[in-house]
């Protein structure tokens, strides 16, 4: 059986941790702590965190005020409230100024199944990587999204970390070597190459697994790192690959496939396949069933590789 876990989860557990290794760190929420699992943090230190009420737009306006104190704060929600309500306050108030914000947005993507439409984020990539000064990270794992969160407490100026509600597996071990701007590498396939972040890293790999079998080699690239994106790793791969794809739990505009696109266009011209959700907003259901109705599983990339299949079994 395989061991699954959300990265929300991954994200309150890391941030329980950093509390203890650093007074600094404060944490505000939306009224929603229970889902963001920041209630963890907020047992251990009551002191340190801040329950903002449903006001996403004054939580990220606190947050800024406490940076100029030298705090760390992270203030969380889900990625439709971050993202979209709170759009001026960060803009204006955090990456303007560049202050030390790290806003930690749950419930990203179509994955957050059941409740629809108006709660599945799929233009936050988007929104916040036009915003100078931002960075963001879409972690894959647990074990990359507590590096994730220890890590940016490090970063100066404002981060957005991108989190899920799905539950995926477990993909590295704790002494995997992670770099904010510096993507991953999964094998060494010259058929091709598949982009994912967040939840597609599981898809993509799932991909690889199948087409070895039919002998056609990709390698995966776990591109966590949105903006600064590592455009050496876009540009090594489109030289040395047959194909290019991008999967992503995210509109294909502005979001990774695009960003993908950005460097190709400047760099090394080469055609990028862009798997993602195409300008369409989402559905209720379950996440699992969304993802392939929106044609981002693991099926959709081997799709994407059957004309080497047909030559295969000619």
């Amino acid at each position: 059986m395989e061991n699954l876990k959300a990265t929300r989860q991954s994200y309150g557990e890391a941030l329980l941790e950093l509390g203890k290794e650093n007074k600094d760190v404060v944490v505000l929420d939306a009224d929603l702590s229970g889902a963001t699992k920041t209630n963890m943090f907020a047992k251990e230190f009551p002191d340190r965190f801040f329950d903002m009420g449903i006001a996403e737009q004054d939580m990220m306006s606190t947050a800024a005020g406490m940076a100029t104190c030298k705090k760390i704060p992270y203030a969380s929600t889900f990625a439709m409230f971050a993202a979209g309500r709170a759009y001026d306050q960060i803009r204006n108030s955090i990456c303007y100024p560049n202050l030390n914000v790290k806003i930690c947005a749950t419930h990203a993507g179509i994955t957050v199944g059941e409740d629809g439409a108006t709660h599945q984020r799929i233009e936050d990539i988007s929104l916040m990587r036009t915003r100078p000064n931002m960075t963001v990270i879409s972690t894959s794992d647990d074990t990359e999204t507590k590096w994730a969160v220890k890590e940016i407490a490090n970063y100066p100026g404002p981060v957005y970390l991108r989190l899920a509600r799905l539950s995926t597996p477990i993909i590295y071990n704790e002494n995997q070597n992670f770099k904010i701007g510096k993507a991953i590498q999964i094998g060494d396939g010259i058929d091709g190459t598949v982009f994912a972040t967040g939840v597609t890293v599981n898809e993509a790999l799932k991909a690889q697994k199948d087409l070895s079998e039919k002998g056609i080699n990709i390698r995966v690239i776990d591109i966590h790192t949105i903006k600064p994106i590592d455009r050496e790793i876009i540009i090594k791969s489109a030289k040395e690959t047959k194909k290019l794809v991008s999967i992503e739990d995210h509109n294909i505009i502005g979001g990774l496939g695009s960003a993908i696109s950005e460097v190709l266009t400047e760099e090394y011209p080469a055609k990028l396949i862009r798997l993602g959700i195409k300008d369409k907003f989402g559905k209720s259901g379950n996440a699992k069933d969304l993802m392939k109705y929106f044609e981002i599983t693991s099926e959709n990339i081997i799709k994407v590789f059957y004309k080497e299949y047909q030559q295969i079994h000619e």
